[in-house]
């Protein structure tokens, strides 16, 4: 999908291509594709760079162009995978300024109607960079919400029952943890690039950069925060299961004792010796009677070693 946004109090789409207005391309498709390669001679590889979706955040000036790369965060509808992060390329030179992404996001909207509804303009190409960067960190704390939610979840479910499916949905969340994290420090790294770029830094705006330091160091605060809870969360379960298991065998082996203790001695007068019984019209019941009662004493032993 191809767009093309121009200030006017915001971001307001055009239908056709003007100067120094932000083109807008996800998903591209084959003739999107020529439209970058040909008609606006974005360097192919920074077509495919893009299109690499490990590609690590990062900033590159080739044959005039800059290409700048951002991670930002997307909620794939997986089940076994609900967050994930995905690259999002800046490529721009002279009058042309292009973003693009091989996946459909909810940021790249959320962006444009940002901007219209607090009358904010783009100033240039870094500017726009910075104000992707500032929305990328909002919409990471907004999911890290959403994973908060989640893990609470998943410790209900697993106070009420310890089972593989509760731990792997742990599992899952500190999967998207780990990729939250790793791509909040590339950005963050790319940040810090950004502003040491010596012709670009009086155009800055101040506050903007003081706005995107602060989600950004909220965003890997946050994600380190949730990432320590779930790591310990999970270690406390693993106890808890180890637990259950060492009383569940310590149960076993009782019950399995108490069993022996009739089964060993209807083995003994089973025997075919003497054993002054055999001739005993009552012999069955005495064996029966010595029977429960040493089981019984057995168990009451044992309830008193609290093993059952």
């Amino acid at each position: 999908m191809k767009a093309f946004y121009k200030n006017n109090n915001g971001l307001i789409e055009s239908k056709e291509w003007t100067p120094n207005c932000w083109i807008n391309i996800e998903c591209p498709t084959v003739e999107e594709k020529k439209y970058l390669l040909e008609e606006l001679q974005v360097p192919e590889e920074f077509y495919n760079d893009i299109e690499d979706i490990d590609e690590r955040p990062r900033i590159e000036v080739e044959n005039g162009w800059t290409l700048i790369i951002i991670r930002i965060p997307v909620n794939t509808d997986n089940v076994k995978l609900p967050f994930n992060t995905i690259p999002v390329g800046v490529v721009f030179k002279d009058e042309v300024c292009v973003t693009i992404s091989f996946h459909k996001t909810e940021m790249l909207t959320d962006f444009v109607i940002y901007t219209q509804r607090k009358n904010k303009d783009i100033h240039g190409n870094f500017d726009l960079v910075l104000k992707l960067l500032l929305s990328s960190s909002v919409w990471y704390l907004k999911y890290l919400k959403q994973v908060n939610q989640k893990i609470k979840l998943a410790e209900e479910n697993l106070e009420q029952s310890i089972k593989n499916e509760e731990l792997q949905a742990l599992l899952q969340i500190e999967k998207c943890l780990v990729f939250f994290m790793t791509s909040l420090k590339g950005n963050d790294i790319l940040l810090h690039r950004i502003k040491n770029i010596k012709s670009q830094r009086e155009s800055y705006d101040s506050d903007l950069l003081e706005d995107v330091e602060i989600e950004l160091r909220q965003a890997q605060e946050t994600t380190s925060i949730y990432s320590d809870i779930l790591t310990g969360t999970m270690d406390a379960y693993a106890s808890v299961i180890s637990n259950n298991m060492n009383a569940i065998m310590k149960q076993l082996t009782s019950v399995s004792i108490i069993l022996m203790i009739p089964t060993l001695i209807a083995s003994l007068y089973g025997m075919n010796v003497p054993n002054d019984l055999e001739d005993n019209d009552y012999g069955i019941w005495i064996v029966i009677s010595v029977s429960i009662v040493l089981s019984a004493l057995g168990v009451f032993l044992f309830k008193r070693k609290r093993w059952f």
